[in-house]
């Protein structure tokens, strides 16, 4: 499969993940637990794929800067805050947040190349996309 469909396809899940996520928080009462549930699945799911695609890249953990691992933070505040917020605001208007944030994230990330990533600077062009693509989602979400 080409990357933009994989990407496609894991954009797909995100509101897919929130909304059962969120469901699952509201039927046991509990958003935190209702995470934890989704992380040790998704430890699970993950350990396996490493052990079959690169079981030898466990032991180079330790020369990693330990900055690198605050993307598990990341993710853990990303899932949290979907499973408490996507019920109250719904599962739409809590994505929409999500992307605009990420719409501003990625753009800085590549204008700076930040952690490593490759330059792409921001031009008048790509600025006016993403904003294109902001109101595009905006307008998607509005009642």
């Amino acid at each position: 499969m080409h990357y933009a469909g994989i990407m496609l396809l894991a954009g797909i899940g995100v509101p897919i993940l929130a909304a059962l996520n969120a469901a699952l928080g509201r039927l046991i009462g509990s958003p935190a637990v209702a995470a934890s549930v989704l992380f040790a699945v998704a430890l699970v799911v993950s350990v396996v794929v490493a052990l079959v695609t690169a079981p030898d890249a466990v032991s180079r953990l330790g020369i990693a800067p330990k900055h690198l691992f605050l993307g598990g933070v990341l993710v853990a505040f990303y899932v949290l805050s979907i499973t408490w917020i996507a019920p109250v605001i719904g599962v739409g208007n809590a994505v929409f947040f999500v992307l605009l944030g990420q719409l501003i994230a990625a753009a800085a990330i590549d204008h700076f190349g930040l952690f490593s990533a490759q330059v792409s600077p921001l031009s008048l062009t790509r600025a006016a996309g993403i904003a294109l693509m902001a109101v595009g989602v905006f307008v998607t979400q509005r009642a």
